[in-house]
């Protein structure tokens, strides 16, 4: 349930133009004009699993939407019956819809959507008796650095040709093929942000997980609940920490919290003691996930 402090789940990327929302749970249009994350980029919105906590943001955020007058799509992937539902809102909920949603549902795990420069993962989690998704954001590997004094040994001339170089792709000089790979060091890893959605530890989750900069996972109840929180599809922190640190995860954030702790220290202090680097987040907390080197 939601509290005065703290609101039901929904997170967002923005990288560039581009909007990656993760679950849409009540008020989230609302929270968006707060974090001033903008209503008209491309948007793509994941759902975990259709419990109303993390779908029914859903109708107020397209209605938001088409009220500004938003005229490009929206895609909305999740488990089955993310079909149905968006199909019901539209038919009972008279808004004007004022652009398209296109909703793919997915049934089995792996890539779900893929870009030139990233893709989103997806795996089964285990909560509840209900068909429930993680999502990882992958981005691809860069280009390495480039190399100014090779690329000066093998006289390629400052100017559009290190530019092409630099992006990865091959050019032709004095009738010659030259690959990237000549000027270029290793190539650098993308960033990854992982996010569990409701669950319990499931078997794929280290892997899944591996190398994250960002793991946010659920830690609903404290470790003295864990047989509960086993009833119920949930996790503890220790349980979280465990995989963040099996997953050698840079950073790890607390979700979920059950609106029993005003307070999240003993939370924290439960997952710290095994992953030093865990955070429990305050709504709208922002974080930035740079570049690796």
């Amino acid at each position: 349930m939601p509290t005065p402090k703290r609101s039901l789940p929904s997170i967002v990327i923005k990288r560039g133009n581009e909007l990656l929302l993760f679950d849409c749970g009540e008020g989230t249009q609302a929270r968006m004009f707060k974090a001033r994350t903008g209503f008209m980029k491309k948007t793509r919105i994941f759902i975990t699993h259709m419990h109303g906590d993390h779908v029914l943001g859903l109708p107020g955020l397209f209605q938001t939407m088409s009220l500004l007058g938003r005229k490009q799509r929206v895609d909305v992937y999740g488990p089955k019956g993310i079909a149905r539902y968006v199909e019901v809102m539209r038919d009972a909920v008279k808004f004007g819809l004022t652009f398209d949603i296109i909703v793919h549902e997915i049934n089995k795990s792996g890539t779900v959507h893929s870009d030139p420069e990233y893709t989103v993962e997806a795996a089964w989690a285990d909560h509840d008796q209900i068909a429930t998704l993680a999502y990882a954001f992958v981005e691809r590997p860069r280009p390495g650095r480039f190399l100014v004094r090779k690329a000066r040994e093998i006289g390629v001339p400052e100017g559009p040709l290190w530019k092409t170089l630099q992006s990865g792709k091959s050019i032709v000089l004095r009738g010659k093929t030259i690959k990237p790979e000549r000027v270029l060091g290793p190539s650098r890893p993308g960033r990854k942000i992982v996010y569990t959605g409701d669950t319990r530890p499931f078997r794929a989750e280290v892997k899944f997980a591996k190398g994250a900069d960002i793991l946010i996972h659920d830690s609903t109840l404290d470790d003295g609940l864990g047989e509960k929180a086993q009833e119920a599809g949930h996790s503890t922190p220790s349980q979280a920490a465990k995989i963040a640190k099996e997953a050698e995860a840079k950073k790890l954030f607390l979700f979920h919290i059950s609106p029993r702790y005003k307070n999240p220290k003993l939370l924290l202090s439960q997952a710290k003691k095994i992953f030093p680097n865990t955070w429990v987040p305050n709504d709208l907390h922002t974080v930035e996930v740079n570049l690796r080197r």
